[in-house]
């Protein structure tokens, strides 16, 4: 194999497999798609740029692939051997060295988009479903009453019953909870995270998903 050298971490994007981009959005060369990174153990560390995986894979960090080829960077040309370089990213990599990640310290970070997929898109007290610009993100326990602002203290609520609630619990306003909160698993917050996931990607993290999980379609 052609030693590849880290100045070919600069490389030009030559060609990017069609099938796999489903989902992606294209800016002239520039694409958002994101490559899953995971340890060498299998447990996801985060999403990364195809340049950030050109790094790993040009360092050698890179110590299985899994997934479909999802692009081919093409580096400099051997001044010995006249062979040019080529890098071939694949969606799924696992690297070597110690994860960042352990899995019994994740808290996943709670934001509106989260919450929405969680909950997928439904109200929790009408239990209708809507497009997120007419979601909140409705406190159980209100602030007024010292309620706090974590996963078990959210649901998803559209506005008309959010005001309908005000700064009460749903005893008090007599609005039962259609379901209950919970906080997302290491490998549903990687799904929550990433809004144009690859089939293979999505399929890799769904396998990993209790059949319990409110994701599992």
């Amino acid at each position: 194999m052609t030693f590849i050298k880290l100045s070919l971490i600069k490389v030009i994007l030559s060609l990017i497999d069609v099938h796999s981009l489903i989902g992606s959005v294209c800016f002239g060369w520039r694409c958002v798609l994101k490559v899953l990174k995971l340890s060498a153990q299998g447990l996801p560390q985060s999403w990364i740029s195809l340049e950030q995986a050109v790094i790993h894979y040009a360092a050698g960090d890179v110590r299985w692939e899994s997934g479909g080829e999802v692009a081919v960077f093409h580096g400099g040309t051997n001044a010995i051997t006249g062979q040019q370089s080529i890098i071939t990213v694949n969606s799924i990599i696992g690297t070597k060295g110690i994860p960042k990640i352990n899995p019994f310290d994740l808290r996943s970070g709670l934001t509106n988009t989260k919450l929405f997929i969680r909950d997928r898109n439904i109200c929790a007290y009408c239990g209708n479903h809507f497009h997120e610009s007419e979601l909140t993100r409705e406190h159980i326990t209100p602030f007024g009453q010292n309620g706090k602002d974590h996963w078990m203290n959210v649901v998803t609520a559209c506005r008309t019953c959010n005001a309908r609630k005000a700064n009460r619990t749903p005893e008090q306003a007599r609005m039962p909870l259609l379901y209950a909160p919970y906080v997302p698993s290491l490998w549903e917050d990687f799904i929550l995270r990433n809004r144009r996931i690859l089939v293979d990607q999505m399929e890799f993290l769904m396998a990993h998903l209790s059949r319990h999980s409110r994701l599992v379609i």
